[in-house]
């Protein structure tokens, strides 16, 4: 077998195979030995079609284009790692030769992985946050235990206040007349949650139990409803029954119930450790962030468009699983925010470009650097997984392998071995956190 590649245009090659003429032959007569038990020919047993005859019947033309048909994907894997392009789509093909007695052609156009420019990507300037824990935050953060175990009681009398939760009946109504989905019975509101139309919830402090009133709004004008996108509407509303949350005193009581912890300076040192590991986690992840957003930027390369939708149909079957841990999915998604696919795609566009643009100049930075990722780099990430499902390390191994998954991780033990190269290489500037 030959193959030459020409360069025709940016990010597009074209490919020209030439199979030798005994191979192609061989194939003719697989095709035949194939295709000779499908066909009953008149005087001959099915299966018993001397190939003379069989081909007379079928067409030598369909013959040869099923032995084509045949080698074409051994043909074009082999000439594909013959002249070590990296296709990244399905090749366009053409026959140019297909006869008996002479060598098979044919042209395959491919687009291949683009040539990434490398500019400057050793010594950039990037600032890191440095900041201080106050008392304040480690209060709020305090603030925040006591809320997420926070005890909902049913009030026997009061008033609606903020944050609580209504229990409510309600029905909607434009010009006198009820429309579609804007009823509800026993329906726990939560008062600032800013679910319900803007203006709703608000109207309803300083009612009482069994109390009633007409709550009157203005739909958005970009309301996902189109008919009342807009629209003025009045709600008839009933509360019939309040819930507020009760919370407990911080005390060293409160340490015992929610945490390990005796006392509550315990739990407060602990707050703030837990602040500072996380404050410090954020300031590492933008430094990273800001070499690779700059390495890209001093970058030149010109991405196929496959890639880009490559990208955006990975992130859009990312967010549909997302969706579906928390019961939801796309189209329900998509009528909430008012956006049809198209919107969505769009949305999508710009930050997919970003993400391939940055995986590619990793990928070329790597490259130049020689970093790979060692056996050691793989055990050790492997063993990270396994500690994570509770689970031995050559099952995960196995798994990984057996889903030819082990590549991947490769790959992306290698960029992020890359990333930290361009952390290591960069000029970084502490800053205090409020200076940004």
């Amino acid at each position: 077998m030959k193959a030459n590649v020409e360069k025709i245009e940016t990010n597009q090659m074209m490919l020209e195979v030439e199979v030798d003429s005994q191979e192609l032959e061989k194939a003719a007569n697989q095709a035949y030995r194939r295709l000779v038990h499908k066909y009953n020919i008149p005087g001959f047993r099915k299966g018993k079609v001397p190939r003379s005859v069989f081909e007379k019947y079928v067409g030598t033309e369909f013959l040869y284009q099923e032995a084509a048909d045949g080698l074409l994907p051994s043909a074009y894997s082999n000439a594909v790692k013959e002249t070590a392009i990296e296709p990244i789509d399905q090749p366009e093909l053409e026959i140019v030769q297909l006869e008996a007695g002479k060598p098979f052609i044919f042209k395959a156009k491919v687009t291949v992985m683009p040539e990434v420019s490398l500019g400057e990507y050793k010594g950039l300037e990037v600032e890191k946050q440095v900041v201080d824990i106050t008392d304040e935050q480690v209060d709020n953060y305090l603030k925040s235990l006591q809320e997420r175990h926070a005890q909902l009681v049913t009030l026997e009398e009061g008033q609606v206040e903020n944050e609580d939760i209504a229990i409510i009946d309600f029905e909607g109504f434009l010009e006198e007349e009820a429309f579609e989905g804007g009823k509800g019975e026993d329906h726990p509101l939560g008062i600032g949650s800013n679910t319900f139309i803007p203006g709703f919830e608000e109207q309803l402090i300083g009612l009482a139990v069994g109390e009633e009133k007409d709550v009157r709004v203005t739909f958005p004008d970009d309301y996902h409803a189109e008919e009342l996108a807009g629209k003025e509407a009045i709600f008839k509303v009933k509360v019939k029954g309040i819930r507020r949350k009760q919370l407990a005193p911080l005390d060293d009581e409160f340490a015992k119930d929610v945490s390990e912890f005796d006392t509550l300076e315990e739990l407060k040192a602990d707050a703030r450790e837990k602040l500072e590991q996380n404050a410090k986690a954020r300031a590492e992840a933008a430094v990273r962030e800001q070499v690779v957003d700059q390495a890209a930027a001093n970058a030149q390369v010109e991405i196929p468009q496959v890639l880009i939708e490559r990208q955006i149909d990975y992130m859009l079957g990312e967010l549909n699983y997302s969706l579906q841990m928390q019961g939801l999915g796309l189209e329900q998604y998509m009528q909430f925010m008012g956006k049809n696919e198209d919107e969505l795609i769009d949305e999508f566009r710009e930050r997919a470009h970003k993400t391939v643009l940055s995986e590619l100049t990793l990928e070329a930075i790597a490259k130049t650097e020689n970093i790979e990722a060692t056996d050691e780099d793989v055990n050790e990430e492997l063993q990270k997984i396994a500690d994570r499902y509770q689970q031995d390390i050559e099952e995960v191994r196995q798994n990984i392998t057996m889903n030819n998954r082990l590549e991947d991780l490769k790959h992306s033990i290698a960029l992020d071995k890359t990333v930290e190269f361009l952390v290591e290489a960069a000029q970084i500037k502490e800053v205090a956190g409020d200076e940004k």
